[in-house]
């Protein structure tokens, strides 16, 4: 299945990537997955998916810190190396681009296992709840 075609669950579930990208409803398509930039809504606003039932947990934040950090230390580095710009300069520069790489990285992340333990059926180990 290519990764922009709709899931096969179901009409109008958008695949992981799609839901991730945009922050789209795993169950029914809608922009409402999050209230804030990287915080969960309660429950879907148009088909009513309860979204506090899935445990996404803290794990893409420690995995994106260190990525995005190791990039931008390189990157940085690299910079000033090339150019030698001023102390403030590159304040100014790698700030705001990894604010907002991290937060970028959260919502697709988050997003991603979202829909991934929805499309999934996933559950807790040993849950007797079927």
């Amino acid at each position: 299945m290519d990764s922009g075609e709709q899931s096969p669950i179901g009409k109008g579930q958008p695949s992981i990537r799609s839901a991730a990208l945009f922050g789209l409803c795993p169950n029914c398509g809608e922009r409402a997955l999050f209230v804030r930039a990287t915080k969960f809504a309660d429950k879907c606003g148009s088909c009513g998916l309860d979204l506090t039932r899935f445990n996404v947990g803290d794990g893409p934040a420690a995995f994106l810190t260190l990525i995005i950090g190791a990039v931008i230390v390189g990157l940085a580095l690299w910079l000033d190396v090339a150019v030698r710009p001023p102390f403030w300069l590159h304040a100014l520069i790698w700030v705001p681009v990894t604010t907002g790489a991290v937060i970028w990285g959260l919502r697709i992340s988050k997003a991603a296992l979202l829909a991934s333990e929805y499309l999934n059926d996933a559950r807790e180990a040993g849950s007797r709840d079927l």
